[in-house]
């Protein structure tokens, strides 16, 4: 396993989700700021929106229309210039706040939530993932899915990866061209390692954070660890981009559980640059 170093690209944020690579601008959503940023080359953040009802999931559509998760009202909303417009209301189907999602090349969305009352402390309990339709159709496409977290479209739209957060787990299914899910099965074993966002590389491998370890990883279908980073706090999410896709953003929190509920600003973003390039890797 190859250790690997980061430097530090942007700080003094609160909870970084979900960063995305396109058209030069690294995007990323501050999950208890309640907003979204995208940042220059250089590492200068720009405000893009404010999501009252907390922003956690990014992604584009084909058209490059910008799509983000409103956690708590469990709904997908869209960028309309500067303005936000409904996408797509989960509220009567996800059984919990609204997590993370990907896109297939067919621009169909494919979404987990919570499962149950995180904040509150209900206990936990498994739940559905769903996909919207570019019309509007929402869909079930798979149950008994524990704390749905990062996906990501892999295989030429073939494969969806999804990581099972509290299983310590990476999931994949057969995606066909209807958009139905099949062939569940265990992509990687992570063990101890809670996965939370997650990008994959040209060469089918994917990078997670690791919440509760700080750490990120690079692992193989069958569960080899390739690559990691480790941190002092946890890891969140991370995208491959840069000039070349081969430069890996990352996002962690760099306090304890106790100052990321007081709201410290402890969040930041950093840089590492890595061998294989972004999976379908554009500018």
């Amino acid at each position: 396993m190859i250790e690997l170093k980061a430097q530090l690209f942007a700080d003094n944020f609160m909870f970084l989700e979900a960063p995305k690579w396109r058209q030069g601008l690294l995007w990323v959503s501050d999950v208890f700021d309640h907003k979204v940023y995208a940042l220059s080359a250089d590492g200068a953040p720009r405000q893009i929106i404010e999501v009252p009802n907390r922003p956690s999931g990014l992604g584009f559509l084909s058209d490059g229309t910008l799509i983000i998760v409103s956690a708590k009202d469990r709904r997908l909303l869209r960028l309309d210039g500067d303005q936000l417009r409904d996408y797509a209301d989960l509220s009567k189907h996800a059984a919990g706040w609204v997590n993370d999602f990907a896109i297939d090349p067919s621009d169909r969305v494919f979404v987990g939530n919570f499962g149950y009352d995180f904040a509150a402390g209900e206990a936990r309990k498994p739940t559905s993932l769903h996909r919207v339709d570019p019309d509007g159709t929402i869909a079930t496409v798979a149950d008994n899915v524990d704390f749905p977290n990062g996906s990501v479209v892999v295989n030429a739209g073939k494969t969806l990866i999804v990581a099972e957060t509290w299983e310590g787990r990476l999931t994949a299914f057969d995606l066909d061209e209807a958009g139905a899910l099949s062939n569940r099965r265990v992509f990687a074993d992570l063990g101890h390692r809670q996965p939370d966002g997650l990008c994959a590389d040209a060469q089918g491998a994917i990078w997670a954070g690791i919440y509760n370890t700080g750490e990120f990883v690079r692992v193989l279908e069958g569960g080899e660890i390739t690559h990691r980073l480790q941190f002092a706090g946890s890891g969140i999410s991370c995208t491959l981009g840069g000039a070349a896709g081969r430069t890996l953003y990352l996002t962690a929190f760099l306090g304890t559980q106790e100052e990321l509920v007081a709201g410290a600003r402890k969040s930041a973003i950093f840089t590492t640059d890595v061998d294989v390039r972004a999976v379908g890797w554009t500018i």
